[in-house]
């Protein structure tokens, strides 16, 4: 670790212009990531591009920094760097082409070490809370603006510190955050609390879609609803959460139907289960307890084939 501290470090030192990547529908990690990386270099004196290829959700816009974040990179960046991305093929299509990864920074157990430099800490609970621990070692500063957006990360994908991987390292970790001054009550309600009334009506869509099979409880997301209910993204609008709370059940899954593919998101809903697995036979990836693939097709044959290779992947 100490190694690969001192090579990011130098490569940042070195570096003018730094490119920074996440994933496509990206999360409140993948943003709090990107933009606490990039507002702590900008504040160290670099030119820094912030790039989401699905540009930024509506319900982050409060953030510091999300106004500069762009859909294309511009130019030859010195240094390129990607934070919560277990694959490469995960930052979008536009970068299908694109050059290696100089830092790979991520806390998905499936990923798959795409970078020149790979820091990958699969115990951390967010990629913002590895940036949180590691900031100060490249000699960058975690002001209010950095803290506001690591923070962020940090809750949303605890979902407010409910996930099974919560640690008192983790708590201190958004401690150190809050001392910077932030309002963690405004940001914990805008990120877990909050939606828009079209979200809302999109999630009526998902749920009077519910069906269990076998210990699975799932929803179905079509475009049809996102555009009924005028639901601008292209996501589950975090339905997932509320499915993941239902009992009795040992897995919660949601389908989002897509142009052309159709995103699957796994749960699991009770301990020793392990989702990565199965989302990786899929093509995507994750962490045990919440993963997530992209498979091209059509819902009909889709649906009932993850189903069916769900149930015989956990023996259910």
């Amino acid at each position: 670790m100490n190694d690969i501290n001192a090579d990011i470090n130098a490569k940042i030192a070195s570096a003018k212009i730094i490119l920074i990547v996440s994933h496509v529908r990206p999360d409140g990690d993948a943003i709090g990531a990107m933009l606490g990386l990039g507002l702590a270099l900008q504040e160290s004196g670099k030119t820094v591009q912030m790039v989401l290829n699905d540009g930024l959700p509506a319900s982050f816009r409060h953030l510091p920094g999300s106004g500069q974040v762009k859909k294309e990179p511009q130019g030859q960046p010195d240094l390129f760097i990607t934070v919560d991305c277990a694959d490469f093929k995960r930052t979008g299509k536009q970068f299908e082409h694109y050059r290696k990864p100089d830092v790979n920074i991520d806390h998905h157990v499936t990923n798959e070490r795409f970078g020149e430099l790979n820091l990958i800490v699969a115990d951390a609970v967010a990629t913002s809370a590895i940036l949180t621990d590691h900031l100060p070692l490249w000699g960058l500063t975690i002001s209010q603006d950095v803290a506001a957006n690591l923070a962020t990360g940090i809750v949303t994908d605890t979902l407010g510190f409910r996930t099974s991987n919560t640690t008192p390292a983790s708590l201190r970790q958004m401690a150190l955050l809050m001392d910077t001054g932030i309002n963690m009550p405004e940001l914990y309600t805008r990120a877990l609390v909050s939606r828009s009334f079209s979200a809302a009506r999109y999630w009526g869509a998902g749920l009077s879609s519910l069906k269990t099979l076998d210990g699975i409880v799932y929803a179905t997301m079509r475009v049809a609803d996102r555009k009924l209910a005028g639901y601008g993204g292209n996501d589950d609008a975090d339905l997932i959460n509320i499915i993941s709370a239902i009992e009795d059940h040992i897995v919660g899954m949601i389908f989002v139907e897509q142009r052309d593919t159709v995103k699957i998101s796994w749960r699991a809903l009770q301990p020793g289960i392990d989702v990565s697995q199965i989302a990786k036979h899929f093509g995507g990836g994750g962490h045990k307890a919440a993963a997530g693939a992209d498979i091209s097709g059509n819902m009909e044959e889709i649906q009932p084939r993850v189903l069916q290779t769900t149930r015989e992947m956990l023996n259910l």
